[in-house]
């Protein structure tokens, strides 16, 4: 496995260097205003619950949209010298900041803290790229999306639904743990069939997979330090990656890991290190966020049951603006990094090179003066598709956006026509400040007559 640790020099505006050349405090140790008094660093404020947590964006959106915060609590890699971050919380400032590529860069991580370069590359792939090297990389990714794949996949897709709702929808007892038997089953398995996952190496990828969102968990965490288990996650991915490559060299399949190897775009093609990170993301990516935002609608259709009763009368015609509710509403990534290297200003506050910016996605997904009511959820809302659920624009903007709708448009076909009574329990929730993720939920429902 290559290790190519290079770091892009036109990044080096981050950093102040002394006379050795020492990598030293980033720039935004210059003068900054106070933290401000609003605090949503801390670990308390990330263990409320999505709806206590929006109560304080409210008031950043009202009086400080753009404001000036100490560093956060649950950093992976704590940093003493960490002066803070921009919080931007208003919807207009997080597409401003998604779009505005050229000011706002990813190439320095995406998470809060910043984190090596050789860690950045393991994880997240051309997440934490610019370009001209993110788009060389993501048309790469993008030629390996042929139309066949398309169709392979979306035939997958149903048919995996409808095995795991057939798997629990006539259990006698009503009764499952919704997570471990249907929201997490899906993702994990379209990944594994779409990447050629040999099943021997579909239980360690998805636990890897899920250990990398989780750093800040107490039960995932254990006695571990966050950053040994993301690197440990991380390496652990890697690895099986590139066990798969040499398999698919040798007997190429009909599977987008094949077709990554193979592909080329003017006479370039992945090395291993680059299809590694991208097996890292896709794992993570292509998992978690559909994972999350099925458990957190069944939820939803639990407070608002007129909601899934108009959904179930014109299912096909009304489910594609529905999933961009279900996606605004769920906002299962709640945070994502950039990093200045042009001065500006943002929210009437000066940004010069080096200072991080960070966008809290579901404040943005519940602004007042973008949607109209946003504490409801419904589905017929006109202009549900502005979310920021997937990223505000711009050259990030999730790559595998359509196959998340797609699980999303199966699976709730399944779900809603199958045992449309139902009850989603109080969701046990992940403890980090990245996703919004589910980790247990109970599911009631009226079990389904078998003729």
């Amino acid at each position: 496995m290559s290790t190519d640790t290079s770091f892009d020099s036109d990044f080096a505006t981050e950093f102040e260097n002394d006379e050795d050349g020492v990598v030293m405090l980033p720039a935004t140790a210059e003068r900054k205003p106070a933290h401000y008094p609003v605090d949503i660093s801390t670990k308390a404020f990330w263990n409320l619950t999505s709806e206590e947590r929006e109560e304080t964006f409210k008031v950043l959106r009202a009086e400080q949209p753009v404001s000036w915060q100490r560093p956060v609590d649950d950093a992976v890699t704590p940093d003493p010298d960490d002066p803070g971050y921009w919080a931007v919380v208003k919807h207009a400032d997080i597409v401003q900041v998604s779009r505005d590529n050229e000011t706002f860069v990813s190439g320095q991580g995406v998470l809060f803290d910043l984190l090596p370069p050789i860690f950045l590359e393991l994880t997240q792939s051309f997440l934490a790229m610019d370009n001209p090297k993110h788009d060389m990389l993501r048309k790469l990714v993008s030629s390996a999306f042929t139309p066949k794949q398309i169709k392979l996949i979306d035939d997958k897709i149903k048919l995996a639904a409808k095995e795991i709702v057939d798997s629990f929808a006539s259990d006698p007892s009503g009764e499952v743990e919704f997570v471990s038997v249907c929201s997490e089953k899906l993702p994990t398995r379209i990944f594994s069939d779409i990447m050629g996952i040999p099943e021997e190496f579909r239980e360690q990828t998805a636990k890897s997979a899920a250990d990398i969102v989780a750093w800040a968990d107490p039960e995932i965490l254990g006695d571990r330090l966050a950053d040994e288990v993301q690197i440990e996650a991380a390496t652990i991915l890697h690895d099986i990656a590139e066990q798969l490559i040499e398999l698919k060299r040798k007997e190429p399949g009909d599977d987008l890991l094949t077709a990554l190897i193979a592909a080329e775009v003017d006479g370039r093609k992945l090395d291993e290190f680059e299809i590694g990170s991208f097996f890292v993301l896709m794992a993570v990516a292509g998992t978690d966020t559909t994972k999350h935002t099925t458990s957190l609608t069944m939820r939803a259709f639990t407070h608002f049951p007129e909601q899934k009763q108009w959904l179930l009368e014109d299912y096909d015609a009304r489910i594609g603006n529905a999933i961009e509710e279900f996606i605004r509403y769920a906002s299962p990534v709640m945070t994502f990094r950039r990093t200045a290297v042009k001065e500006t200003e943002l929210g009437g506050h000066p940004i010069i090179p080096g200072d991080k910016v960070v966008m809290f996605y579901p404040s943005g997904c519940m602004d007042g003066e973008v949607f109209e009511n946003p504490e409801k959820f419904d589905l017929s809302r006109e202009n549900a598709r502005l979310h920021v659920g997937f990223g505000g624009g711009g050259v990030h903007f999730c790559l595998g956006n359509q196959l998340a709708k797609s699980m999303l448009r199966a699976i709730f076909k399944e779900l809603l026509f199958r045992i449309p009574e139902f009850e989603a329990g109080e969701p046990e929730l992940l403890g980090t400040n990245f996703m919004r993720g589910v980790k247990r939920m109970p599911l009631r429902f009226t079990p389904e007559k078998v003729d």
